[in-house]
């Protein structure tokens, strides 16, 4: 990834970063993966959950070369930021160089189950605000990649963040995407500078609703699922 300190610095001072990911070409390869079910584990109709309304499909391994490619490449650069903020927090946990020895990590401890998904939203589906824990190891961010053009394919469906802090009023954030743009984001929280030290502040993230068309979403998450 090019400047990875800008990268830590983006996500540092606002709590994401955008990043262009995916060509156009790219992006249309991906959304035509998921009419066929043999490159997926599992998938979830969101409404019978209470996540929301739409689906996804959940990667299987091996995972399709250009996600493995972009899981791969985005991690290093994530994995020095994630090691700074434990290290900000007071945390001993430290995030292997590579994701091959992450992963590992991951199995040894029962979590084996690919985390990568492909979500697609019609009208009127949206996604609750949330996290996506999988179990007891957690890489602190992941990548939602817009496959499509908003304002031809689809209307609506703003990614959103909110960040809870402590004792004080949530703040949200509407991250605008190109198609083939990343959002960065935490998983689950991040610290944050304050008169005493750093403190955590609590992330959500969600999608409002789509007012017309189809919208199609690339997630990658780090952390493999019990």
């Amino acid at each position: 990834m090019e400047h990875p300190e800008r990268l830590a610095e983006d996500i540092t001072a606002q709590g994401y970063a955008v990043r262009a990911l995916l060509a156009p070409e790219a992006c249309a390869q991906i959304v035509a993966l998921y009419e066929s079910d043999r490159a997926f584990r599992s998938r979830v109709v969101m409404a019978r959950h209470g996540f929301g309304r739409g689906e996804y499909k959940y990667f299987s391994y091996p995972l399709p070369a250009p996600v493995a490619r972009l899981r791969n490449t985005l991690y290093p650069p994530l994995a020095r930021l994630a090691n700074g903020w434990a290290a900000a927090l007071g945390q001993p946990q430290q995030f292997p160089e590579n994701l091959a020895d992450y992963t590992a990590r991951c199995h040894a401890a029962g979590q084996n189950r690919p985390t990568p998904l492909l979500l697609r939203y019609g009208p009127d589906d949206y996604n609750c605000l949330h996290q996506d824990i999988y179990g007891p190891l957690v890489f602190p961010f992941q990548v939602a990649i817009l496959l499509d053009v908003p304002e031809r394919d689809f209307t609506g469906g703003e990614f959103l963040l909110v960040e809870q802090r402590p004792r004080m009023q949530s703040r949200a954030e509407v991250v605008a995407l190109r198609q083939g743009d990343g959002v960065i984001f935490p998983v689950h929280h991040r610290p944050v500078q304050g008169a005493r030290g750093y403190y955590r502040t609590v992330m959500r993230h969600g999608v409002s609703r789509l007012r017309s068309g189809q919208r199609h979403v690339l997630g990658i998450i780090f952390h493999d699922a019990a």
